[in-house]
């Protein structure tokens, strides 16, 4: 077990180092360091008190769906972080390629990518054809966060199952 173990951290570190590595140019620079923003507090939230505020029903009941996904998913990351006090990836592998001011909490799981599908998963259960936009947008800010030297690729997939579960979970309940 301990040698599968050691072969999936492995294989991690070669996903991120390509990643963060190999892809890295100024058009990805500059456009994975304004998407990646779309998973932060300030633009999950405003966007979805936008919309239960403004918006018609049904949009609005949406919007107060992913706003309740959005809050209660981040119990669960707040939990798992202090759980498995992982080093971010910036810190811990010399190299990495990183912006300025990076975070320096622990990387597991996203809590950026756990906000961006817990506030889009709400939409697309509600707005299938969304989907084609809403869920390459959520996996646009996730490789971001490992772009940007933040996050492994099992810290982003983490957030986005977190994400996913409390927003079909908050969908579900409210049926």
């Amino acid at each position: 077990m301990r040698h599968i173990i050691m072969k999936l951290l492995l294989w991690e570190r070669r996903l991120f180092q390509l990643i963060n590595g190999r892809l890295h140019n100024r058009f990805l620079n500059f456009w994975l360091f304004y998407f990646t923003h779309l998973g932060g507090a300030t633009a999950a939230i405003s966007i979805n008190v936008l919309i239960w505020a403004f918006a018609p029903q049904p949009l609005k009941t949406t919007g107060l769906q992913a706003m309740i996904a959005l809050a209660v998913s981040h119990v669960p990351v707040a939990i798992a972080k202090r759980l498995y006090p992982r080093m971010r990836p910036y810190l811990a592998l010399p190299g990495t390629n990183t912006f300025h001011n990076p975070l320096k909490d622990h990387s597991f799981p996203s809590g950026h990518t756990t906000a961006i599908f817990a506030s889009t998963v709400p939409y697309m259960v509600a707005y299938p054809a969304l989907t084609v936009i809403l869920l390459p947008l959520a996996c646009i800010v996730g490789f971001s966060r490992i772009y940007l030297g933040l996050h492994y690729p099992s810290d982003v997939i983490a957030g986005a199952l977190i994400g996913t579960g409390v927003a079909l979970g908050t969908v579900g309940l409210w049926a």
